[in-house]
């Protein structure tokens, strides 16, 4: 189906060591899609096989008519599937500007790519203020908030958020979660990888908890709120 992200009894190795267990998702167009677990339960190693990273050794991944598990990352790309990596991974050496025109380095009419980043600096006013400073010596936020911002150059159907709000005080977390719930009432569909299980869930459609490599618990957002199940392990009382 055009627009979904299948994915279907996916295992994936690192060496002999198995990641991924025969996980099974599906984020459908428009959607906010939460994929929770503690660490080490594979949901970064999910990330990076949908960008093309790592391979699958068995299974569906499949984002529209494209083979995501046979895919190379230009290509995944292309197809508007794009990643925002945990830890940020902006240039600190460059400015924010030069940071955001690398976002759009597929493509080649550099007055569209101009015309992407005004766009962006209205979604982000803070990243317009800072557009002749370096990335690096921004705060945090502001770091994360360029990390998503460069994604968003590329005009993404499918935003991938790899713990958007690590290392983040609330009030930052706050901001950045309320930039992921507009970007998606754009029209964007995300999958949000994320520890703060609360935060997440506020914002998302539905979610899916990950353990051991593999899917344990799933279903709508507001239900996994008041999972018992959930509480104990992400929420707390």
């Amino acid at each position: 189906m055009a627009g979904t992200l299948v994915v279907e009894d996916v295992n994936l190795f690192y060496s002999r060591v198995q990641a991924l267990r025969g996980l099974s998702l599906e984020v459908r167009e428009g959607e906010i899609v939460a994929l929770l677990g503690n660490n080490g339960s594979g949901k970064t190693t999910t990330i990076n096989m949908l960008s093309g990273l790592v391979r699958p050794r068995s299974g569906t991944v499949r984002w529209g008519d494209v083979n995501l598990a046979k895919a190379q990352p230009w290509t995944i790309v292309g197809a508007g599937v794009v990643q925002v990596p945990e830890g940020r991974r902006i240039f600190s050496t460059m400015t924010v500007h030069e940071n955001l025109q690398l976002g759009g380095y597929l493509e080649r009419d550099s007055r569209v790519v101009e015309e992407r980043i005004e766009r962006v600096y209205e979604l982000m006013p803070r990243l317009a203020e800072r557009a002749g400073q370096q990335g690096g010596t921004m705060s945090g936020g502001e770091q994360q908030m360029l990390a998503m911002a460069r994604a968003l150059i590329a005009e993404p159907k499918l935003l991938l958020l790899d713990e958007p709000s690590m290392g983040l005080a609330p009030l930052v977390v706050k901001q950045v979660m309320e930039i992921v719930q507009t970007v998606g009432a754009m029209g964007t569909t995300v999958l949000l990888v994320e520890q703060n299980a609360r935060a997440a869930l506020r914002i998302a459609d539905r979610a899916y908890v990950m353990e051991n490599g593999s899917v344990r618990i799933e279903g709508p957002a507001g239900e996994l709120a008041r999972d018992p199940r959930v509480i104990d392990a992400y929420l707390g009382a």
